[in-house]
């Protein structure tokens, strides 16, 4: 029963849109019919402006670590508690991407992943981390830098597993590749933009609201 209430409370959790709610806060009445549309810090940072992104960004990283913290102090589950920190960790990803809260239609997912695998593999996501942010100076696609993370983050732990550098449990290596495949998922969109050659590169600089929505036509 506990388990049940804690992976369907990750999952709510994960489901509050703070992308879609911060932005309203500072005067965006629906992030989801500006820019990329997406639900998201990088969206609300175009948007509606570097404050109301910032807040997206560590509030959707905390609510990735806030569920797996409170997977943590429960007791007397029936899972043993490996799995069943994986499975709230992975319904509060699903929570992001899928949230009831708007139809089903949320953000990426990869900052509440963040928060997520960050307090389960820490040196294995700085590492991932790493490469991101490489990737973004370099290109400034922050869609690009979220997939080649999500690839390093499966691949140092699909080495350190073949090469016995430390004891990380099978779960947590087949948990980074369905992570890596839900951030493929949600970005399939950014993919193709990517491959033709007209994504949205990231700007320290925010849009104006008509910018933004010319950005929402050329998207579509």
């Amino acid at each position: 029963m506990y388990d049940f209430a804690i992976i369907v409370g990750a999952y709510l959790i994960g489901a509050i849109p703070f992308g879609y709610l911060i932005p309203r806060l500072f005067g965006v009445n629906d992030i989801r019919t500006i820019g990329s549309g997406n639900v998201g810090a990088t969206n609300a940072y175009r948007a509606a402006g570097p404050a109301a992104g910032i807040l997206v960004l560590i509030l959707d990283i905390g609510k990735g670590i806030a569920v797996i913290t409170i997977a943590r102090m429960v007791s007397n589950t029936f899972l043993p508690m490996e799995y069943l920190i994986l499975l709230a960790g992975l319904a509060a990803i699903l929570g992001h991407i899928f949230t009831i809260f708007l139809s089903f239609r949320g953000g990426k997912g990869v900052n509440t992943a963040l928060g997520v695998m960050i307090t389960i593999l820490t040196f294995e996501v700085l590492a991932a981390l790493i490469v991101f942010i490489i990737v973004v100076s370099i290109s400034r696609y922050i869609s690009l830098g979220s997939i080649l993370a999500s690839f390093t983050l499966f691949a140092i732990t699909l080495i350190e597993t073949l090469l016995s550098v430390r004891a990380i449990p099978t779960s947590y290596l087949v948990a980074t590749l369905i992570l890596m495949f839900l951030i493929l998922l949600a970005h399939r969109s950014n993919i193709r933009r990517l491959l033709d050659g007209n994504e949205n590169r990231f700007s320290l600089r925010s849009k104006s609201k008509a910018e933004m929505r010319e950005g929402v036509k050329e998207n579509v």
